[in-house]
């Protein structure tokens, strides 16, 4: 950090924290105290009234405030992405104070900027909650960091794709090429909406699953009418299972819902929920976490698969009585 960046974060660190010792400040910004001393001697030859208490430190004069601050793209970017947040997060008092904030911040950019972020904002988006895992994570900033500015540009990627969950339930690793649309943050992971060369169809990614990331040199249009979804089903490769849960676990499945479900209904017997996913095997261990507080009305198909699943979970417990 410069010395013209760290005055001006001295003041802001001032302005949040009320009062703070040389010592403190020095700290925080990994300087020395006389480093500290001399930057305080400089604002306040600035014109900035700083108030100096010995044993407590320095704090600003009452009822100073900076001039308006400017963003840069990335720091308005991530303004705007925590509103969003917040707007969808809260009731309609701070929902509504999330959107004013986010209208203001608009409107002091610039008009090459606004475009920027306004379609910045459209094509990442945080559905759900969660934090990325540690394990791992300068590999998966890199690896974000890549498909957020292919999906900017509007560069085509290539990568080999890990695949869990396959018709034949055999894991594959798949070589794809695919043209990335949008970002979607959910449950702590990140998955990228894309137009898949092999499938040809739109397709999401998880991120960590994909490895050997690469611009691939070519560029797409984007299409205009796009919209970011959790996944893209046709009625053709969609496995479709109706489940009814207990009364008493109501309330902690809604709290951990499946990424498969897709609509439910209160009835007085529990929850009746409708889950669709490509492949059984996607939904299966999730259903089996529910125990016995969870009946499959349908199809037969998956009721044989749960009993088959409970016999062999009990044969490999067999020898433990």
């Amino acid at each position: 950090m410069n010395r013209t960046d760290r005055l001006l974060a001295i003041v802001l660190e001032l302005q949040g924290k009320k009062r703070q010792r040389a010592q403190d400040l020095a700290a925080t910004f990994e300087v020395s105290v006389r480093t500290i001393y001399r930057d305080v001697e400089a604002l306040g030859e600035a014109g900035v009234p700083l108030v100096s208490t010995p044993g407590r430190g320095y704090a600003l004069m009452d009822g100073y405030f900076l001039p308006p601050l400017s963003f840069g793209a990335d720091e308005a970017m991530m303004l705007l992405l925590g509103a969003d947040v917040m707007a969808r997060s809260f009731d309609a008092h701070y929902r509504a104070a999330a959107q004013a904030a986010s209208r203001k911040i608009l409107g002091v950019l610039p008009d090459r900027r606004q475009q920027e972020i306004t379609t910045l904002r459209e094509r990442i988006q945080f559905i759900a909650g969660g934090t990325l895992r540690q394990e791992g994570q300068t590999q998966e900033q890199a690896r974000l960091q890549l498909v957020r500015q292919a999906v900017i540009d509007c560069a085509t990627i290539g990568f080999l794709y890990h695949t869990r969950h396959t018709a034949d339930e055999t894991p594959t690793s798949q070589r794809r090429e695919a043209d990335p649309y949008g970002l979607l943050f959910l449950s702590g992971a990140w998955y990228l909406s894309a137009y898949c060369h092999l499938r040809r169809d739109v397709r999401n990614f998880r991120l960590d699953r994909m490895d050997e990331l690469a611009l691939t040199g070519a560029t797409f249009t984007r299409p205009t009418t796009l919209q970011l979804r959790r996944r893209d089903l046709s009625a053709a490769d969609s496995f479709e299972a109706r489940l009814l849960f207990a009364p008493e676990v109501v309330r902690w499945v809604r709290e951990s819902p499946s990424f498969y479900a897709v609509a439910e209904e209160a009835t007085p017997d529990g929850l009746l929920m409708t889950l669709r996913a490509r492949h059984v095997s996607e939904i299966l261990p999730w259903i089996l976490g529910w125990g016995s507080q969870v009946r499959v009305l349908e199809p037969a198909s998956l009721r044989q698969r749960i009993a088959d699943e409970a016999t062999a979970m009990l044969r490999q417990h067999e020898d433990q009585f």
